[in-house]
């Protein structure tokens, strides 16, 4: 589960797809995008604290689509906040590597917030957050090289 859980088997990483962003696009929007850079890595960092919460948070509360799971449009950030959304989507990739590497824990158990008929495992949710973060990292990439924001000799 580490590797796909990080990236980089089937999909770019999301070190390598921030690596080396120019600072003064961290609130650039791309042609015809409704939100910036920033706003989209934020928008990864929510989403896998809201699955982290979901799956072990006796205290959840679901949020409301789609407005809980992105910043405000109009929210902006500076060299540390940037570094501060980098560090707690590492920070909750960690936490979800310990989940799935914990060889006491059941993956195939029911996430502790799964309610009626969902069959909402821990597994399904390190899933989720995997194909999630793959997406939005690669769009990521993708709006990087239609804005010309990648370095010199970038392949």
């Amino acid at each position: 589960m580490l590797g796909a859980i990080d990236g980089g088997q089937a999909s770019m990483t999301l070190t390598d797809a921030i690596a080396l962003f120019p600072p003064a696009h961290y609130n650039t929007k791309p042609p015809n995008v409704p939100y910036s850079f920033w706003h989209l890595l934020d928008h990864i960092r929510i989403t896998a604290r809201d699955i982290l919460d979901y799956i072990q948070d006796p205290d959840y509360r679901e949020r409301a689509w789609p407005d809980d799971y992105w910043p405000a449009r109009d929210a902006t950030t500076d060299e540390a906040g940037w570094n501060a959304t980098i560090e707690a989507i590492y920070g909750d990739l960690a936490d979800l590597r310990a989940i799935a590497n914990d060889p006491e824990r059941d993956l195939t158990d029911l996430a502790l917030n799964a309610k009626g008929n969902e069959v909402h495992t821990i597994l399904r949710e390190v899933l989720v957050v995997t194909d999630h973060n793959a997406y939005h990292t690669g769009e990521f990439a993708i709006l990087r090289g239609v804005m010309n924001l990648w370095p010199d000799g970038h392949t």
